[in-house]
């Protein structure tokens, strides 16, 4: 064995932030995932331009993880197709987590077979990587599990209590009937792993509420690159310009956006970016208040942030949302919540307002609206903020949490990995 790792992931989450950090760091003996655009069949979305490709095949045509060698990664592209196919047939949230757990296990099957090579250690996500992360505790390799968002117990929990109260968003309240063999798997990830790796305070909490080892989780914030910098903004008066991205529903808390767009009616703007799947009632309620964009490309978000005033995301649960990161390197203050897993900090960078709270978010919003020394001041604060959560700082918390468990890394900081 030497000190490798060998890293597992679905997706493209963070721009494969983690094992090009591990092979920067010059520890990455392989990386395994499922569709990726530089391997495969996939490969052949790089010959045709960009133009004539939807929305869905741009995005897989962007899932390339820079700097990595092609003879470190192995794909599974129709592990990842058949989940594609699952998920667009899948009606209800039991299909889609059905579908999840079928891809799982499919996709940590075929991890097993290929092996661990000489790798001292495994880095998985959880709910992806059980057998994976059991096979390589067997083999005698240090082990560590990404645990993304709140567990699924909490994260279920908190969405059948939002829809029990917004019924109309999204129809009567149906218990995900897979939620547990979820669950189960990844109680069975904390059992067989050496670290708990936890992108905020919110996460490791309920990992702990949950019966998951305490003494086992470390906390590693992410960071994001200097890209989303936006000039210094020098907008006097007018309506206060409010922002938010992400998927628009219950989780994200947007009902409580549309209330406070309604309390704040004449005093400000409010812009919706991203995903829109609501009922067309709810919709056409939801767009008499605010604007809602659609999802827009990623090379796009940049004009929204210069914009925007201030970035807005009372979400019910996340692991830690990179937005906010974003939204602060752009010099936005953020109003935010303890259960969106961010690093502003309450009245410097922005106002983490508890959960379910309109009011308070509207009480918030009328402090910058009525204060615009104030707004600027935060402003300032919110770039500032960012610069300790740049992706170098991302690679160099990352490898000192591992370092507890494993050889240390170098102790020279880590070239910050590119972004797309």
């Amino acid at each position: 064995m030497t000190d490798a790792v060998v890293v597992s992931q679905l997706g493209a989450r963070m721009h494969y932030a983690v094992p090009r950090i591990l092979h920067r760091a010059g520890r990455l003996e392989h990386f395994y995932t499922d569709i990726c655009a530089i391997k495969g069949w996939p490969r052949l979305l790089g010959r045709v331009p960009r133009h004539v490709l939807n929305d869905g095949l741009r995005r897989l045509a962007g899932r390339t993880p820079e700097g990595i060698p092609t003879d470190r990664i192995t794909c599974f592209s129709n592990t990842g197709l058949l989940y594609t196919m699952r998920r667009m047939r899948a009606r209800t949230p039991s299909e889609e987590t059905e579908a999840m757990l079928a891809t799982a296990q499919a996709f940590s099957r075929r991890v097993v077979q290929r092996g661990f090579g000489n790798a001292g250690g495994f880095y998985g996500i959880a709910g992806e990587c059980l057998e994976q992360i059991q096979a390589a505790r067997a083999a005698g390799l240090w082990t560590a599990v990404e645990q993304i968002i709140a567990p699924r117990t909490v994260v279920e929990r908190l969405i059948l209590e939002e829809a029990e109260r917004f019924p109309d968003w999204a129809g009567p309240a149906r218990q995900d009937r897979h939620a547990e063999a979820f669950a189960a798997r990844e109680r069975g990830e904390w059992a067989a792993a050496d670290l708990i790796v936890c992108p905020s305070e919110f996460v490791r909490q309920t990992v702990a509420e949950c019966g998951g080892p305490a003494d086992r989780c470390v906390l590693v914030p992410y960071g994001v690159d200097a890209r989303f910098r936006v000039p210094e903004r020098n907008r006097i008066g007018g309506p206060l310009r409010i922002l938010t991205i992400g998927a628009v529903g219950l989780r994200k808390g947007s009902p409580y956006v549309a209330e406070a767009a309604r309390l704040l009616a004449g005093r400000a703007v409010f812009r919706m970016v991203g995903q829109c799947h609501l009922p067309d009632q709810v919709r056409s309620r939801l767009g008499q208040v605010v604007e809602i964009t659609g999802p827009v490309p990623r090379a796009e978000i940049l004009d929204h942030y210069a914009w925007a005033d201030v970035f807005l995301l009372p979400s019910i649960c996340e692991g830690s949302a990179t937005v906010t990161y974003e939204a602060l390197a752009a010099g936005l203050p953020v109003i935010t919540t303890p259960n969106t897993g961010s690093v502003v900090r309450d009245g410097l960078d922005g106002f983490v307002v508890p959960i379910r709270d309109a009011a308070a978010i509207a009480e918030a919003l009328m402090t910058l609206h009525d204060h615009r020394g104030r707004l600027a001041e935060m402003s300032r604060q919110a770039q500032a903020r960012a610069a300790d959560f740049d992706l170098a700082s991302y690679g160099r918390r990352l490898c000192e949490a591992l370092s507890s468990i494993c050889p240390p890394f170098p102790a020279l900081p880590l070239p910050a990995p590119a972004s797309r």
